[in-house]
C-alpha cells in the first residue's frame, strides 16, 4: 500500500511505502509524548488456546466481562473491519517526585502506582485520538482506526509483545529492558498497511523474584496468573466479600498491588514519567484508613473525581480498608520489605 503524506515537513507526491509510514507513526507518537511505540499485524493472536483454557479454568474469577466478545479479543480484525495494523504505545506512569511523608501515625493503606495520578484511560485516549488526527492531516488517502485503552476487547499485552514493546514476563506483565514495567499500554487498530516490528527476546532468565514474592500465590506457574488470587483483582474487580484466606496476605493494599513489579530487577533503574497528568494527587499513595472508612458517597466522588480509583466502588474501598486496618493492628512495628532481584 502506498499513500501520499507529509513527513518531517516534506510532502510526498509519490506513493509512500509501509516502512516510511511506520517511521512517520513513530515520529508522531514520540512528538505526542508516548515513551515507546511498536507495530503489529492485525491478525489473530498466537495464544488463543491459552486464553480459552484460562477462562475455562475459572482464573478470571468474577470478571465475567472477559468471557464476552472473546472472538474480538482473539482477532483484532473483528474489532475493526479491514484492519491491517495495530500501533501499540507505552506511557510511563511512575512519578519522579518522591512519595509524600505521612503527617501523622494513623494506619494507612497502599495504592498501586498506576492510580496515584489522573485516570490513564482519558490521558491515553486523548493522545491516541491526537495521533489519528495527525495521521489524517498528513495522509492523502482515508483510513479507519479504533483507539483501545484497557476497556476495549483487545488483549493489549499480547499485541504489545507482538509489536516488540517488550516480552510477557513470568508475572504476565509486559517487560521492557529500558522502561521496566511501570507503563500503560494503548493501541490504535487501523486499516493502514504498516511495517510490523519484530518481537523481542524474553530476558527473565532463571529469575523467579516475582513468583516468590506474590503474597497470595497468584502464579500457579511462570507466565501464568490465577487472577482470582491476585490482590489487584480482589481489591478492584471482585465485588463480593473477599475470602478470609486472603485477608492477612493482603497486608495494607487497598487498591491494587505492585509487589511483583517492585521486586522485578528491570524496575530497579526504570525511568519515571514526564506526563503531568500522572503527578501524585489526592488521596495519594498512602491514604489514611479511617478517612476512607468515614467517606460518604459525596466524599468518595469528590476525592476520586478524575482518578482511576473510581473503578472500585465506595463499599469495596471501605471493605478493603477494613481488612487493611485489621492487618495494621496485628502487624509488627518493622515489617519485612521484599527484596529486589538483580538483573541476570
Amino acid at each position: 500500500m502506498g499513500v501520499c503524506c507529509a513527513f518531517a515537513g516534506h510532502r510526498y507526491d509519490r506513493p509512500v511505502r509501509s516502512v516510511e509510514l511506520s517511521q512517520l507513526v513513530k515520529k508522531l507518537t514520540a512528538d505526542i509524548g508516548f515513551d515507546a511505540c511498536g507495530i503489529a499485524r492485525a491478525e489473530p493472536i498466537g495464544r488463543a488456546d491459552y486464553v480459552h483454557d484460562w477462562l475455562a479454568a475459572g482464573r478470571a474469577g468474577t470478571m465475567h466481562y472477559l468471557r464476552r466478545h472473546v472472538q474480538q479479543r482473539l482477532d483484532p480484525q473483528a474489532l475493526l473491519e479491514g484492519a491491517r495494523s495495530i500501533i501499540v504505545v507505552a506511557l510511563l506512569y511512575h512519578p519522579s517526585s518522591p512519595d509524600p511523608e505521612a503527617k501523622d501515625s494513623r494506619p494507612r493503606g497502599r495504592v498501586a502506582r498506576y492510580a496515584w495520578g489522573d485516570d490513564y484511560h482519558k490521558v491515553i485516549k486523548k493522545k491516541l485520538f491526537a495521533l489519528a488526527d495527525r495521521l489524517r492531516a498528513d495522509l492523502s488517502e482515508p483510513f479507519d482506526s479504533k483507539a483501545c485503552v484497557d476497556t476495549a476487547p483487545l488483549l493489549e499485552r499480547e499485541v504489545a509483545a507482538a509489536a516488540g514493546i517488550g516480552w510477557i514476563g513470568k508475572n504476565t506483565m509486559v517487560l521492557n529492558r529500558r522502561l521496566g514495567s511501570y507503563f500503560f499500554l494503548g493501541a490504535l487498530v487501523t486499516t493502514l498497511e504498516l511495517q510490523p516490528d519484530e518481537p523481542v527476546d524474553d530476558h527473565c532468565g532463571t529469575c523467579t523474584a516475582c513468583l516468590d514474592a506474590c503474597p497470595t500465590g497468584a502464579f500457579p506457574a511462570p507466565y501464568e496468573m490465577d487472577a482470582s488470587r491476585c490482590i489487584s483483582y480482589l481489591t478492584i474487580e471482585h465485588r463480593d466479600d473477599i475470602p478470609q484466606e486472603f485477608h492477612e496476605k493482603m497486608g495494607d493494599w487497598i487498591f491494587g498491588c505492585d509487589v511483583c513489579q517492585e521486586v522485578c530487577p528491570f524496575n530497579r533503574h526504570a525511568p519515571t514519567t514526564d506526563e503531568p497528568a500522572f503527578a501524585i494527587r489526592s488521596p495519594g499513595p498512602n491514604p489514611a484508613l479511617d478517612d476512607i472508612l468515614s467517606w460518604s458517597i459525596e466524599d468518595y466522588r469528590s476525592e476520586l473525581r478524575g482518578s482511576a480509583m473510581k473503578r472500585a466502588k465506595l463499599p469495596m474501598l471501605q471493605r478493603n480498608a477494613q481488612i487493611a486496618q485489621k492487618n495494621a493492628n496485628r502487624a509488627p512495628d518493622h515489617p519485612e520489605r521484599v527484596r529486589v532481584a538483580e538483573p541476570e
